[in-house]
C-alpha cells in the first residue's frame, strides 16, 4: 500500500464526495422535500443527530392571534428552503429526507403559531426573489441580514452566524483580518451569498495594494466547493461560520481558520410582510420554553444564540 500523503487524501475525500454527489442527483430533479425526485448536496451523514426536539411544541395562542386573517384561515405556511450542509439543512442518508437547525427551527415555528409547514427545496439564490414575487411566505437559507437585502426583503431573526474561512491544513494561510490577506489566491464560495458579494465588492481593494486582485470561484453545489479545495484548484473556502466549523470536522486535511465578520440570521419574507410580528412571537416562545435551547444543542451551535428575535435589525458593524 502506497503512503497516505496529503494529495491521495485530497483524492480519496474527493471521490466519495463525487460518488456521494453522484448517488444523490441520479435521483432526478426538482421536487419537494420530501419527495423522491429531491435534489442537493450530498450530505448522507449517518452521524447527523436525528433526536427529536420539536414535536413536543405546543400551538401558542397569544403568538397565533398576531398571524394575517388569510393565513390562519388556511392553516399553513409555504416555506422555501435552501439545502447545503449541515448544521444549516441538508439529506439525511436516504437523501430525501430533510434535517438541519432551519428545518427544526421552522417545524418548531410552524408548531408555535398552529401552521402546517409545506417546504419545498430552492436553489439559495431563487429564494429571495421568489418570495418577492409571492411565491412562498418564507425562505430559510442561513439568510444574513445585511443593510442591502433590507432594502427588498424582511426578516426575523432567530440565529446570529456569519462569514468565516477555511483551508487545507498545509496552506500558509493563518488568521485572515483582511481581504488583502486573499490577493493573489483563489476564493470558493457560494453563489448569490453574501459572501460573493463581499469579495467582489472588495476586490479592488488588492489593485490599491499593488497587488494581483483575487479569483471569486462560485458554486451552487456545497460538495463541489469542497471538491475544489480538496484538490487544490481553489485556496480557500469563505462560507458560514458554523457551516465551515462542521465541514473541517468531515473531512480529512481541512482546517477552520477564523470567523470574519458577525451577522444575524433571520427567516426571509417579502418587504412588508404582515408575518413578521406572529413569527417573531413563536422564536421568542421558543426560547421562553426551551426549545429553542435543545435546537442549538442539537446541532452544536450553542454560541449562535441570540437574546430576542427581532424583525429586520441593521446589519452587524
Amino acid at each position: 500500500m502506497s503512503p497516505t500523503t496529503p494529495r491521495t487524501t485530497a483524492r480519496r475525500t474527493a471521490a466519495l464526495l463525487a460518488t456521494a454527489v453522484l448517488a444523490l442527483t441520479a435521483c432526478g430533479s426538482g421536487g419537494s422535500a420530501g419527495g423522491a425526485g429531491a435534489t442537493g448536496p450530498a450530505a448522507a451523514d449517518a452521524g447527523l443527530p436525528t433526536t427529536d426536539v420539536v414535536s413536543d411544541v405546543k400551538k401558542d395562542p397569544a403568538a397565533a392571534e398576531l398571524l394575517p386573517a388569510d393565513v390562519r384561515a388556511r392553516g399553513r405556511l409555504s416555506v422555501a428552503t435552501s439545502v447545503g450542509t449541515p448544521p444549516g439543512a441538508t439529506y439525511l442518508a436516504d437523501g430525501k429526507t430533510l434535517a438541519g437547525q432551519d428545518i427544526d427551527f421552522a417545524n418548531a415555528v410552524g408548531k408555535v403559531l398552529g401552521l402546517t409547514i409545506d417546504r419545498e427545496v430552492a436553489s439559495f439564490e431563487a429564494i429571495l426573489p421568489a418570495l418577492g414575487s409571492g411565491k412562498y411566505d418564507m425562505g430559510t437559507g442561513n439568510f444574513g441580514v445585511t443593510d442591502e437585502r433590507r432594502q427588498t426583503i424582511d426578516f426575523v431573526t432567530y440565529i446570529n452566524d456569519g462569514q468565516g474561512f477555511a483551508v487545507r491544513k498545509d496552506s500558509p494561510l493563518k488568521k485572515v483580518r483582511s481581504l488583502r490577506q486573499l490577493c493573489g489566491l483563489t476564493v470558493a464560495t457560494g453563489a448569490g451569498t453574501t459572501f460573493e458579494a463581499t469579495l467582489e465588492e472588495n476586490r479592488h481593494r488588492c489593485e490599491k495594494a499593488g497587488k494581483k486582485p483575487y479569483d471569486v470561484k462560485t458554486y451552487a453545489e456545497q460538495s463541489a466547493l469542497w471538491i475544489s479545495l480538496q484538490q487544490g484548484r481553489t485556496d480557500v473556502v469563505m462560507s458560514t461560520i458554523n457551516g465551515l466549523r462542521y465541514a473541517v470536522k468531515q473531512q480529512p486535511g481541512l482546517r477552520f481558520l477564523n470567523e470574519f465578520k458577525r451577522l444575524d440570521v433571520g427567516f426571509a419574507f417579502k418587504k412588508g410582510t404582515p408575518l413578521a410580528p406572529a413569527v417573531r412571537a413563536a422564536v421568542n416562545r421558543l426560547k421562553k420554553d426551551g426549545t429553542y435551547g435543545r435546537i442549538l444543542k442539537k446541532w452544536g451551535t450553542g454560541p449562535s444564540a441570540i437574546e430576542t428575535s427581532r424583525i429586520s435589525p441593521p446589519e452587524l458593524r
